[in-house]
């Protein structure tokens, strides 16, 4: 691989626009420079001020957005909890029920995979899957920011970092445990 074209930390890459003159630069190095400044996707090219501006409002917008989603998980969590702790506490239906309220309470057209489960209740199958996607969605986003941090844009940066505040503000309501690092 041919490294000729590197400047202190700094590489062009030719990756034509509509008009086929714009180039993206991959700074290597920590920067507040905006010419030329792709962010992530070619197609997301600062070209003055106004898309600076906007591009910065996305990502706090986006980086916000993470927050919710963590919180979205930590209820989804606790919510799950409650309902463990409801089966194994005496709401469920133990061996000495009446057979009559476990006929009633059974709902044996509820599911084709799981006959006889209780109807209006979630299963551990279906609680794991809705946690697995919540956590694959926590680290493509966590990934994301990751990549949007390592433009080494110093503007970049800050967006990321107001964004994490902005999300913290109005999505989460436990004290704060675990950074935004990349999960």
């Amino acid at each position: 691989m041919d490294h000729s074209h590197m400047v202190h930390g700094h590489m062009d890459h030719d990756m034509p626009g509509m008009d086929g003159s714009h180039k993206c630069n991959m700074n290597m190095l920590f920067t507040w420079d905006t010419k030329d400044l792709c962010i992530v996707f070619r197609g997301w090219h600062i070209n003055g001020t106004g898309s600076l501006i906007v591009s910065l409002l996305a990502i706090v917008l986006m980086t916000a957005g993470y927050e919710a989603v963590r919180e979205v998980s930590r209820r989804y969590d606790l919510y799950t909890k409650k309902l463990a702790e409801g089966r194994r506490g005496g709401d469920d239906m133990t061996s000495d029920s009446p057979p009559q309220r476990k006929a009633a309470e059974t709902d044996e057209s509820s599911s084709l995979l799981m006959p006889g489960r209780i109807s209006g209740r979630v299963s551990e199958r279906q609680t794991k899957i809705v946690k697995a996607v919540l956590y694959a969605v926590q680290v493509f986003y966590s990934f994301f920011i990751m990549l949007l941090f390592m433009t080494y844009n110093g503007w970049i940066m800050f967006a990321v970092a107001v964004g994490a505040f902005v999300g913290y503000m109005l999505f989460s309501n436990s004290p704060p445990t675990k950074t935004a690092a990349c999960h």
